[in-house]
This record gives structure tokens, sequence and C-alpha cells, in this order.
């Protein structure tokens, strides 16, 4: 829906799109938008650079367009963190997250749970990694294996239902994934694996170690390449970051090795890294790939050690 306000200092039209807000002839892309926040019947928008956009003189269309504003930030968070399972559960409420506080959108997938905030906090809670969920007061509390904490509360009558089908879930992905990962082979000299996402047990990887490094075989529709690591911590640790980041990631392998240049071309990755420090461990860690090839095998144990 086009819109007509004041911003920039002119009256304009404005039209909420899929990848962004335009404004006039120009695209705020959302993967440069901090915050998104209502203020006195003007919306303002904190961007990434450190300028502010503010929304003003809507009139009657304010709610509307704040609305659908909100939602298709959202929608573009959801992208970013590689959400295309059929979701169970829509609710608006209050969440604590690492680092942030405040109230928005959460929403029950069946292998996770997702708070969309008016910021770029947005986050996807894999629900395969969780140690406890437990409600107490109407606070939702979500423990990770790693010890990480979130609580998504006061959503209403939507409270209980919400925390009944988590904890549903969150036993079925379990076991899914425990039943799928049987199945999975080990190929020489790989010693560690895993699964992707929960619905794609078909995909999976492998892992080999050497003397402070990591090689991984991704076993997707394109096998092209095997991608290396340098460990910078004790093996255990990275191992568990492994698994996160390789469920946080999905088969989207290109978002590992894209330079920063590329990234700023690709919009939606870019985003993708903002939002998920599991994606940020492997880019930060990565050493690089071996394409296959005749001599593979051999540059790979050479790597190895």
């Amino acid at each position: 829906m086009k819109y007509r306000a004041r911003a920039f200092g002119a009256d304009i039209d404005l039209s909420v799109e899929r990848e962004g807000l335009r404004i006039g002839r120009q695209l705020l892309d959302y993967a440069d938008v901090n915050a998104i926040r209502p203020v006195n019947h003007r919306v303002l928008i904190d961007t990434r650079m450190g300028a502010q956009v503010e929304v003003s003189m809507l009139g009657f269309s304010y709610d509307g367009f704040l609305e659908e504003l909100l939602d298709s930030y959202g929608k573009r968070s959801l992208e970013a963190l590689f959400v295309d399972e059929e979701r169970l559960m829509l609710c608006e409420g209050e969440y604590a997250i690492p680092g942030e506080s405040g109230r928005g959108k959460i929403a029950l997938y069946p292998d996770a749970v997702c708070v969309l905030p008016q910021t770029s906090r947005a986050v996807r809670i894999p629900l395969c990694f969780t140690e406890r969920i437990w409600l107490d007061a109407y606070r939702l509390h979500l423990i990770m294996q790693d010890g990480e904490k979130y609580i998504v509360s006061k959503m209403g009558y939507d409270t209980e239902p919400f925390a009944e089908r988590a904890e549903k879930a969150a036993d079925l992905v379990k076991r899914k994934r425990a039943d799928a990962l049987k199945t999975v082979e080990l190929h020489t000299p790989f010693t560690l694996k895993g699964l992707f996402r929960t619905e794609t047990p078909g995909l999976y990887w492998n892992a080999a170690f050497g003397d402070g490094v990591c090689a991984v075989e991704l076993f997707t529709d394109e096998d092209s390449a095997t991608y290396l690591y340098r460990l910078r911590e004790p093996r255990e640790s990275f191992q568990c970051r492994l698994e996160e980041a390789m469920e946080a990631m999905g088969t989207h392998r290109e978002i590992i090795y894209l330079t920063e240049e590329q990234l700023a071309e690709k919009t939606l990755y870019r985003m993708s890294v903002d939002r998920m420090a599991a994606v940020r461990f492997l880019r930060d860690h990565s050493d690089g790939r071996l394409v296959h090839s005749a001599n593979h095998a051999e540059r790979l144990q050479k790597y190895l050690g």
C-alpha cells in the first residue's frame, strides 16, 4: 500500500516493500535498519549508518503504516534467519534475550522459537539445543545447552498454550534429529557428523580434526568443496559451536566464504550475519576451501597434518 507522509523535510510517497521501505525513489533496505520506533504519531527509523529517518504527518494512515512496516520488517528478518517452516503460533509479548529486552512478536515453529522485536536483534532459538524449558508465572524460560538464557512472557491467554506446544515441539525435534543422525554415515578421515535443519534429514555434514584445524564436508545437493577452519578454543568448545552454526546456516554454505565486499551486495545475507552469532563464528574461524579435484584427498590430509 502507498502512503503520503513527510520525510527528509518534504511531502513524499512511501511504500512498504519486501526488502525495505521505499521513500520516494530511494529504498531504505531493512538490512540497514537498526530499529523502528513509534513516538508521538511519528515513526523514527534508526539506521546502521547512524542517521535517523523521521516519518510524520501520516494522519489516519499512521496505525496502518506502522503495522505494515513492522510486519514486513519481521518477515524479512525471518528470511534472514532462514526460517521457512510452517508457523505453529504467533503472539505478541515481552522478551528478554542476551543484550536486550522489550516487546515484540513471538513465533513458534516446529523446530524453533523466533523473537521479532522492533530492532535488528531478531533471534531464532533452535529447540534442538534447549537444555530445559519451563513456564513460571507467565514467563517461559528457554535454557540452552551452552547456558544461554531466553525468556518470552506476557502473551495473554496464549502464554500457556505457547509453552505447552514449545515443550512438545522441543521433545519431538530432538527425537527426530536423533533418529535421522543414526542414518548418517562417517567417511574417512571424518570423525564427527551432524545435521542441518531437522526438516532436511537427508542433508548432513562430516568434520575431521587436525592440530588446531578442522575440515568440514557438506553432503548436500551441491557437493563441491570442503570448508576449512582454524580453532582458537578447545576442540570440545569448537565442536559445540560448529553444530550450532551448521543448524543455523542450514544449507546456505555460501554465507561462510563471501567476502565483506560481496556480503555488502547481498543484503539478505548481511542481515543473516548480523542476526546470527553462530554464522559469525563460522566466518571468523574460516580458513578457506578445498575445491574437489583429483588430488583433493591428498590436499585434505596435508591440511589436517
